[in-house]
């Protein structure tokens, strides 16, 4: 891949990552999340990450989506409406690349944030303070 590639690629990932880009309206997803950068006071944009749910047998994790947090630090679109069911999910954010870009050594390389979905009619927003050393997260609303 040429080096012009990586960052239109990158740029296009951002772009579907995002309500813009897919025409989706954020209050239309049963599942969202934000991530903030508690050590600059600023939304995490650009912050790849990755949506999973455990298969019904509890053997595998398969991935239901990738993508970046936007320049509100919002990733809106997890999942689309209507695909949410009973289970146990998995956000993996990639905390080292986020880092990396910024020039920043941290101490985590990757979150997991693991949940279960018992009521598929309730909104679900999980949100992670982050930094290079700590991160939190917790049940938004």
């Amino acid at each position: 891949m040429s080096s012009g590639a990586v960052p239109r690629l990158c740029a296009l990932q951002r772009l579907l990552g995002s309500p813009e880009g897919r025409g989706m309206e954020p209050a239309s997803s049963p599942l969202t999340t934000h991530v903030l950068d508690t050590a600059s006071g600023l939304p995490a944009q650009g912050l790849c990450l990755s949506l999973s749910r455990l298969g019904d047998h509890g053997q595998q994790w398969m991935e239901l989506r990738k993508s970046y947090t936007d320049p509100d630090g919002r990733c809106p679109g997890l999942l689309p409406p209507g695909q949410m069911k009973a289970g146990t999910y998995k956000l993996f954010f990639d905390t080292e690349g986020y880092w990396k870009k910024r020039g920043q050594e941290s101490f985590y390389p990757y979150v997991e944030v693991v949940f279960t979905i018992t009521n598929m009619t309730h909104k679900l927003h999980v949100p992670l303070l982050l930094s290079p050393w700590s991160y939190t997260t917790y049940r938004g609303s």
